[in-house]
């Protein structure tokens, strides 16, 4: 029977081929993933605000599955407006929904809590403005961000054609000067990391958060199932 212990309701930017593979691969048994999708191409800050005007109608199509909670995949686009646009998101998805709903950038701040970290370094497949609005968001979260850096892609299905060991490259090959960190994240629901989390964290040392694996963690947090997946962030509980 799908989703006898809990369904989750993605909501997604339509242009992300990633999250639904990893949330679908890793998703504890028994858990079913149903998707809405809000139309974005480009992953800038102008389109990301227009995808987010579409999140409630999605919130409400997803109500009529019966899901258990709901997620707003997608990073950049629930820390656009800094902190507080995503708690108020999460609320208003909730409202509509009728069930707990969570936004990845405040499920990102959650998972980094859980594990105790407070200097992080980020790394994105993002553009600089995006990468500079990611600083700010995290540091006004009381995160100290020892480095950020980012691929420069804007189309989100070219973000989306980056494989796991693509990440595993970029963070092994940046990170290791930045002593500092308590843990690295990884930004991108359209990146896909799953596979890349458990050999980086033992090459690195380092905890590694995820987009999609913080909003996985999260989600089944908020439906009362207990996760599973890669990582010291599944580890924690």
């Amino acid at each position: 029977m799908t989703g006898w212990r809990a369904r989750l309701g993605l909501i997604v930017p339509s242009s992300n081929t990633a999250a639904e593979i990893e949330f679908d691969e890793y998703a504890p048994e028994g858990v079913s993933i149903h998707t809405a999708r809000m139309p974005l191409e480009s992953v800038t800050v102008g389109a990301l605000d227009a995808m987010s005007d579409r999140a409630l109608e999605c919130a409400e199509l997803l109500a009529h599955a019966d899901v258990d909670a709901i997620a707003y995949v997608c990073t950049t686009g629930s820390l656009l407006h800094g902190p507080g646009f995503d708690a108020e998101l999460e609320k208003e998805l909730a409202s509509a929904a009728d069930c707990p709903a969570v936004a990845t950038a405040l499920s990102v701040d959650r998972a980094l809590e859980a594990l105790g970290v407070e200097r992080i370094a980020v790394r994105t497949p993002y553009i600089e403005e995006l990468n500079d609005r990611e600083r700010e968001y995290f540091e006004a979260a009381g995160y100290e961000v020892v480095s950020i850096e980012g691929r420069g892609i804007e189309k989100n299905v070219a973000i989306g054609a980056l494989a796991p060991e693509d990440a595993y490259r970029q963070v092994r090959g940046s990170v290791a000067a930045d002593t500092h960190a308590d843990a690295v994240f990884v930004s991108c629901t359209n990146y896909r990391t799953f596979p890349a989390i458990g050999p980086l964290e033992d090459d690195l040392g380092l905890a590694v958060v995820t987009s999609n694996g913080a909003t996985l963690w999260d989600a089944c947090r908020a439906a009362g199932v207990t996760s599973e997946g890669p990582g010291r962030l599944f580890e924690s509980g």
